[in-house]
Parts: structure tokens; C-alpha cells; sequence
């Protein structure tokens, strides 16, 4: 059937329009830092201990067939399921992939790396890992790039109106540094819990108050989880099912209510700037107590690596046992969350209310 002029001029205006919404002008980046809850494979490229890039990891991820991308799950991370909810077309690339180069970075970069921290010397233990510092250090790298690619101006209205920047991070600093007999035995005897404390919130605070003279605007930040009832924790305290490890829960909670007051600070002091508390540890907690009513079947027991001499403490891999339906199962390893899990956690972010995230959910930030 031939096409009149009309139909050729109104085909062509739709072709524009779509292209006007694409990766230059439309939604904006999702710009990722943290750890290992939503690393998307920045840790392959690094000689570190902490490493997800083996099966059966991935086992659910369809974008890869599932092979292992690098995440630490099943599946998607919280990052990647918000970011598809936001309407961004691709993946936030991983900044030390070969590929996070060009138009690629346009719908947002991943710097979060496994075993990372807010401080430089949490995850030693695993010999390399990104800190928060450097992720943002990356990120000025990127910055510079947004530059080139739209021009300055362009760039600058592209980053501070359009784009998310969320932060996923403060896990490892407890787990992986301050309740770590072997590294933290010096650090707990000279420094209390409080003075801790301190020190991560105060260094939390120059590391956002940085991303914003970057031109970050709209910030996402969650709060610590409940680590005293991940598996592993679980496994190395010998508890029961119904049992979490109450130190690490309570240095979770006071973290937590320092991070809440410091975001209002930030909210009040830095202009233009919003600063969204996403409450992880109420969410997680109220998946993890009444996981039957979610469709779980254990929130105490991980998918992968839960059987033999060792279960709930080596990471997931080739060898480790694997339960038959990850859909059932609150955690996937003995550290992080399954797919499903994420799901639950990433639609209360977008949609929930006040009680999970204040003062907007995730799409009334998109749309701010």
C-alpha cells in the first residue's frame, strides 16, 4: 500500500519524536555505587576474592541466558529491577566493563563493588574491592565524559534533573570490618560502637556532599539491613531459625538513625538537592518475619551453598548445593537476597509509602 505525503510526514514526526526521548533527552541515568547487594560485575575485573562470575550465579538473569553477569543473586539486582521500572532502556553498565564507553554511559553507570565500603579499608579481606571513595572517583571520570558527549550545559541539565543517584552501602563496614574478629579486633578495642558510628556517618557525609558538587541531585540512600539475620550470620552464631545475631542488628539500627538525621541535614543545607531514606532494614525485616505470607518457604535458610559441613558460610559456586525453586527462598546465598526478594524490596521503593521511603517514593523523585 503506498503512503501519501501525510502519512510519510506524520511517520517521520514519530521517528524524531522517539529518538527525542531516547538515550540523549529522555529519562535520564541510573547512576549505581555500593556493594555487593548491587554490584553488576565491576569486581570481575579486579583481582579480589569477592567475585560472583561463576555459576550458578545468574541462573535467572535473562538478559545473559543465564550465564553469571558478576551480580550477587539469582537474578536482577534491586538496581536493575528499579532502573527497568523508571523506564531506562539498558542496564546501568559496569564502569570497569569494556563496554562502559560512549552512548552506553547515557542511561547510567554502575561503580558498586563487592566487599566495598564507606570506608577505604573495609573488605581488606578480600585484597580488592572498590571503597566508596574510589566509586566516586570513577564517577568524576564519567562526569567529564557526560561532558564531551552532550556538551557542558546539556550535560549538567541531563545529570541534575533527569538522573538518579542511589547508594547502597554501610553493610560491609559492619560485617566486614567491625564485627570481623580478625580485622576488627584492634579497631573495636580503640574505638567504641558510638565513636564508629562517627566516623562512618562523617565520612558518609563528604562522600555525598562530593557527589553534589558533581551535580548529583536527586539521591536515593538506603540504610543498613538487618545483618544479624543473614544466613551466614545465622550460621557462624549457631542460632535457630527464629534467631538473628543482636549486635550486629543493633549496630545496624543505631548507623541507621544517624544516617535518617544526617539526610534531613543534607535536605536542609544543600540546595536544589533531594535526599530520599530508603528504610531497608523495616522492609527486609518485615519480609524476613513473615516470609510465608510473601510465598517463602525459608527466610533463614540460603537457595545456594546451605548443604553440607559448611552450609551458610561459602559463597555460592559450581559445587555448592542448590535449592529447586528460587522463588522460595528469601536469600539466594548466604549473604544476599534472591531475585524474588529484590522484587518485593525494589516495587516498595518505587511505590511504597512513607514508612520504607521518605519523603517520595522513587517515582515521585523520577517525576520531580
Amino acid at each position: 500500500m503506498a503512503m501519501n505525503s501525510y502519512t510519510v510526514a506524520l511517520l517521520v514526526f514519530f521517528i524524531n519524536l522517539s529518538l527525542s526521548w531516547g538515550a540523549d533527552e529522555g529519562l535520564g541515568a541510573s547512576f549505581i555505587f555500593g556493594d555487593s547487594l548491587v554490584d553488576a560485575g565491576n569486581n570481575n575485573y579486579l583481582s579480589t576474592l569477592s567475585k560472583a562470575n561463576i555459576p550458578p550465579n545468574g541462573i535467572d538473569f535473562s538478559a545473559t541466558s543465564g550465564n553469571p553477569t558478576g551480580r550477587y543473586t539469582n537474578g536482577r539486582t534491586i538496581g536493575d529491577i528499579v532502573g527497568e521500572e523508571l523506564g531506562i532502556p539498558n542496564y546501568a553498565v559496569p564502569f570497569l566493563a569494556p563496554n562502559a564507553t560512549g552512548k552506553a554511559i547515557l542511561y547510567g553507570v554502575n561503580y558498586a563493588s563487592g566487599g566495598g565500603g564507606i570506608l577505604n579499608q573495609t573488605g581488606r579481606i578480600f585484597v580488592n574491592r572498590l571503597s566508596m571513595d574510589i566509586q566516586i572517583d570513577y564517577y568524576n571520570i564519567t562526569r567529564k565524559q557526560f561532558d564531551k558527549l552532550l556538551g557542558p550545559s546539556k550535560a549538567r541539565d541531563y545529570i541534575t534533573k533527569k538522573s538518579i543517584f542511589s547508594i547502597t552501602v554501610g553493610a560491609n563496614d559492619f560485617l566486614n570490618n567491625y564485627l570481623l574478629p580478625v580485622l576488627s579486633i584492634g579497631t573495636r578495642i580503640s574505638q567504641s560502637p558510638d565513636s564508629f558510628v562517627d566516623l562512618l556517618i562523617s565520612t558518609l557525609r563528604s562522600q555525598l556532599t562530593r557527589l553534589y558538587k558533581l551535580d548529583a541531585r536527586k539521591f536515593v540512600i538506603g540504610n543498613v539491613g538487618p545483618i544479624g539475620c543473614i544466613p551466614y550470620q545465622k550460621t557462624i552464631n549457631q542460632l535457630t531459625q527464629n534467631q538473628c545475631v543482636e549486635l550486629a542488628n543493633k549496630l545496624a539500627l543505631q548507623y541507621n538513625g544517624r544516617l535518617k538525621d544526617l539526610l534531613a541535614e543534607l535536605n536542609d543545607n544543600l540546595p536544589e538537592a533531594t535526599f530520599v531514606h530508603a528504610n531497608v532494614y523495616d522492609l527486609v525485616m518485615e519480609v524476613i518475619t513473615n516470609y510465608a505470607k510473601y510465598g517463602f518457604v525459608s527466610a533463614s535458610k540460603a537457595c545456594c551453598g546451605n548443604g553440607g559441613q559448611f552450609q551458610g558460610i561459602i559463597p555460592c559456586g559450581p559445587t555448592s548445593s542448590m535449592c529447586s525453586d528460587r522463588s522460595k527462598y528469601v536469600f539466594w546465598d548466604p549473604y544476599h537476597p534472591s531475585e524474588a526478594a529484590n522484587l518485593i524490596i525494589a516495587k516498595r521503593l518505587l511505590d511504597g509509602s512513607t514508612k520504607y521511603i521518605s519523603p517520595m517514593n522513587l517515582r515521585q523523585l523520577r517525576d520531580l
